[in-house]
């Protein structure tokens, strides 16, 4: 195995050097690429888990008249359930099935070509939604849900793998927070169109469900004219000339010869290897630390609570004495506060860096676990109590935007190198979606169960993912993908790392 010589001391030059360039702001192409990414990929996600709270008693009511037209007779109510659950519930699935072909995808037709290629699942499950009561079918919805999964599966696999591409070095971590931002952005916006006041009356439902094509046509106009990911381009494509054009476009002709410098280091250690799939990255034993990591904080995403928070919310802002008809608007500041702290924690990483805080998230989190069960369990004890668990509720909803929220997706990109990245949101996606589709069906008996000491068990998982990154995680702020990987690399070799006594310290890589 090579060797590489690490210097304690950086030369003050250099060091001052790299300040200047975290001082710099992101090119305004660069901008408007991370918006045309984001508007058709991860905002779909947000968007579409929210928008169908809204009109569930009229699809209900829909789906009991079809049940009658078409036998003659109401359907019973647990088929009634179970069908709406059906629906609801394809959306999961999709994302499943769609993670599971985003890697493979990104690689055959880059990330831009697989960001443009997903808007059919799109604008086919906008038609089916939208002509499901015209047809008189609620299978349409059924498949229409699917596609909509399918749709952000692909896109949460693949867009933060264009964004982290796309990005300086030292802007990586605020223009990947474009994942976590537009998923909120989606998710408010998907409940403010759900309003009465907008499209949330009965006779608007299929066009609320359909108004899932405007951003799929938005991404369609805007993201063809910027490039494709330059290190797609030069390290899997091998074409330098059209690398060199995409990084002057998106960081200008100033910054583009560093970073194409940047990318010439990691094709250099990449010579050789090829794109892995996810089954080679669990036998390779280089890359143990990085997958356990990314498995972790997949699961954790869904486990810490969140979707208990939410789960809760309705209760704790009725016992809070708001009418049940302006709880809807009450919900709405929830996604507003999750939107807010998405942006916040955009413009802190590259200051705090990621491990303060993915780490500060989930100690806060677990600070409102405790808070919450206490607050729950006394609620009858004084009219305070339902106002304190109101603030419990943005509270967490704050810390995990700060945090889990947005953090997690960028760690993924940051842990891999070119030739393991897309095998690795494959896993990191398929992990998170099927921890998804489990606390959808577990969570409600572990709330008939415990009740509000459910939030002890949240606490538990916060609590242990807050220890696991304090000894593993490395902080990535401002290292290339090269010395991330190196890190990762010392852990295995540690122990056969050797001091020479001047602050030189020898390093053996695999890389």
């Amino acid at each position: 195995m090579p060797t590489e010589y690490v210097d304690e001391y950086e030369p003050l030059l250099v060091r001052g050097i790299k300040d200047e360039r975290r001082l710099k702001l992101p090119n305004k192409s660069l901008l408007l690429a991370v918006f045309a990414a984001c508007v058709g990929g991860t905002f779909q996600y947000g968007y579409n888990i929210s928008v169908i709270n809204a009109p569930t008693v009229y699809v209900q009511n829909f789906i009991n008249q079809t049940w009658m037209q078409r036998y003659q007779t109401n359907i019973s109510q647990g088929g009634l359930t179970l069908l709406w659950s059906t629906i609801v519930s394809m959306f999961t699935l999709g994302g499943f099935i769609g993670t599971s072909v985003g890697g493979t995808l990104s690689v055959k037709l880059g990330r831009r070509g697989t960001l443009l290629a997903n808007n059919a699942f799109s604008l086919t499950a906008a038609l089916l939604m939208g002509l499901s009561s015209t047809a008189g079918s609620f299978e349409l919805l059924i498949i229409g849900r699917l596609l909509s999964g399918m749709n952000a599966g692909i896109a949460l696999c693949v867009q933060p793998l264009y964004l982290g591409e796309i990005a300086p070095t030292a802007l990586r971590g605020a223009m990947g927070m474009g994942t976590s931002v537009f998923i909120t952005g989606g998710i408010l916006t998907g409940q403010v169109m759900g309003l009465k006041e907008i499209l949330g009356k009965e006779e608007y439902w299929p066009i609320l469900l359909s108004t899932t094509c405007i951003p799929a046509f938005l991404q369609l106009l805007t993201l063809p004219w910027f490039p494709e990911s330059p290190r797609y381009l030069l390290i899997d494509k091998g074409d330098e000339e059209s690398c060199k054009k995409a990084l002057r476009q998106l960081h200008g002709l100033a910054d583009s010869g560093d970073a194409l410098e940047d990318i010439e280091k990691e094709k250099n250690n990449l010579v050789g290897f090829q794109a892995k799939k996810p089954w080679e990255l669990f036998s390779d034993r280089s890359l143990r630390w990085q997958l356990l990591t990314i498995i972790l904080l997949n699961i954790a995403q869904q486990l810490n609570g969140i979707n208990a928070i939410y789960f809760y919310a309705d209760y704790v802002f009725g016992q809070s004495g708001i009418p049940m008809d302006k709880i809807r608007y009450a919900t709405v500041g929830t996604g507003a506060c999750e939107c807010i702290t998405a942006l916040t924690c955009g413009m802190l990483i590259e200051c705090l860096g990621r491990k303060v805080l993915i780490m500060g998230g989930y100690v806060l989190m677990s600070i409102c676990c405790v808070f919450f069960t206490l607050t729950l369990t006394f609620q009858d004890f004084s009219p305070v109590f339902p106002y304190l668990s109101m603030a419990c509720v943005f509270a967490f909803i704050l810390s995990f935007g700060l945090g889990p929220g947005g953090v997690t997706n960028i760690l993924t990109t940051e842990l891999f190198t070119q030739n393991t990245r897309p095998a690795a949101f494959m896993i990191a996606g398929s992990v998170n979606w099927l921890s998804f589709f489990l606390i959808s069906m577990v969570f409600p008996f572990i709330v008939i169960g415990l009740q509000q000491y459910c939030f002890l068990v949240f606490l538990a998982v916060c609590s242990l993912v807050v220890t696991y990154i304090f000894f593993v995680v490395p902080e990535t702020k401002n290292k290339t993908f090269v010395e991330i990987q190196n890190e990762f690399q010392s852990l295995k070799t540690n122990k056969f790392c050797s001091s020479d006594g001047a602050g030189t310290i020898l390093l053996s890589t695999s890389i």
